[in-house]
């Protein structure tokens, strides 16, 4: 049997018959006010069609327009409702990453790239789009050379905000223009971070005498985040020989925030004498950091009676998981203080007489779980948990989701009377 002969469809026809000034124009309408549709024709053309290299680098700054004029109708819409869904923010920022892309291949011409950067520079202005950082990933891609970044610059600076100012700065640095980064550095000396920055250049450049009284500066003027600006000073006083300010700097470091890590850091540092002199300091701070990190030092000097206290005063964490720090203690201390570690796992049973939504329920489920393992599987008191949990079960009869969940995760749940 003969095989049927395919039949063309029928707009293959019409293409084929059309003549090819026909084709010029309908594909030239189509791409006219369709950035998505202009992309593609460069891109398909430019691997069908032998290109010389002039025109090869035209059509890749089309397609690089193409592609900003295909993203630019969302990013105007989300920088006029400051933000949108992720959806849009996902699709604009891909798109700002083909560009990138293709810049990143150093063949667009300066023309176009001062086109984009005139596109992105209101956006940035704006900074309400909520795709801050692709932006300025995209301003830094059309910079080939000096006088490109010399120019994002002196934009950057002419907005007159900080975080454009910030942007601006780092570029007349990386640029080597000394005088411009020191202007623009000292108009913003606010927090420890800033001080350090100036500290480091003028040290690094070896005008060491101006970076430590800028350094010093900043010790008396910092309003908050000093650690590198201390760490500096710090490094320079051991250089130097003097341990006691050497001490005092890593001492004040640890006690900012104190943790852990930086209460066995400076265990470390310090003679046997020394950590005998500091650590009741240390202590003395011990209530100003946070529940984890107090109960992390509490655990590791084998304070727990100290570490028992602070859980019970803490309460059970309303949005906790498993590895919790305060979680992780309570279950090491369930054996050494069962009645108070029992009394900290009720506390996240909360109000249950009250209504909660289903997820609510189960979060309430899996501390029920724990008050079971302490009432059966460490204090050995079988009846006190099938009384206490069978009033809870009574008072909740009305809430099937209750029921549910609790089922779901508590032994023997259904079974209790």
């Amino acid at each position: 049997m003969a095989r049927k002969k395919k039949t063309a469809a029928p707009l293959t026809d019409l293409l084929t018959a059309a003549k090819s000034e026909t084709l010029i124009r309908l594909i030239a309408e189509l791409a006219e006010d369709r950035p998505d549709v202009r992309r593609e024709c460069f891109d398909f053309l430019k691997k069908h069609v032998s290109l010389t290299a002039g025109q090869k680098t035209k059509s890749e700054g089309e397609i690089v327009m193409a592609l900003w004029w295909e993203l630019y109708p969302d990013l105007e819409e989300l920088d006029s409702y400051g933000g949108g869904d992720y959806a849009t923010e996902d699709h604009v920022a891909g798109l700002m990453h083909d560009i990138q892309r293709k810049l990143a291949g150093k063949q667009i011409e300066e023309k176009v790239r001062r086109q984009l950067l005139d596109e992105v520079l209101p956006f940035i202005k704006s900074c309400n789009a909520g795709l801050d950082d692709p932006l300025y990933d995209l301003a830094y891609a059309t910079c080939y050379i000096n006088e490109d970044w010399r120019r994002l610059a002196q934009a950057l600076e002419a907005m007159n905000r900080d975080w454009p100012t910030d942007h601006a700065r780092r570029i007349y640095r990386k640029l080597g223009d000394r005088e411009k980064y020191l202007e623009l550095r000292r108009k913003k000396l606010v927090y420890g971070c800033d001080y350090h920055e100036l500290a480091m250049f003028l040290w690094n450049e070896g005008n060491r005498k101006d970076a430590l009284t800028v350094a010093a500066e900043g010790m008396r003027k910092g309003q908050g985040r000093m650690d590198e600006l201390r760490k500096f000073l710090a490094d320079r006083a051991r250089e130097g020989g003097d341990r006691e300010r050497y001490l005092a700097l890593q001492f004040e470091q640890t006690t900012d925030h104190l943790t852990l890590a930086k209460y066995k850091a400076f265990r470390k540092i310090c003679t046997a004498d020394e950590w005998k002199t500091h650590e009741p300091k240390i202590l003395a701070q011990l209530d100003h950091a946070w529940a984890s990190e107090q109960l992390k030092i509490l655990m590791h000097r084998k304070e727990y009676e100290q570490a028992v206290s602070v859980l019970l005063k803490e309460k059970y964490p309303s949005y906790a998981w498993e590895s919790a720090d305060e979680l992780r203690t309570a279950k090491q201390l369930e054996t050494r203080f069962p009645e108070q570690i029992l009394t900290y796992y009720l506390t996240g049973l909360g109000n249950l007489k009250s209504n909660a939504t289903r997820k609510g329920y189960a979060e309430r489920a899996k501390v029920m779980l724990k008050v079971r393992h302490m009432l059966v599987d460490v204090l050995k008191d079988e009846s006190r948990w099938k009384t206490f949990a069978g009033k809870v079960k009574h008072d909740n009869l009305r809430r099937p989701a209750f029921q549910e969940e609790f089922a779901k995760v508590v032994p023997g749940w259904r079974e209790l009377d």
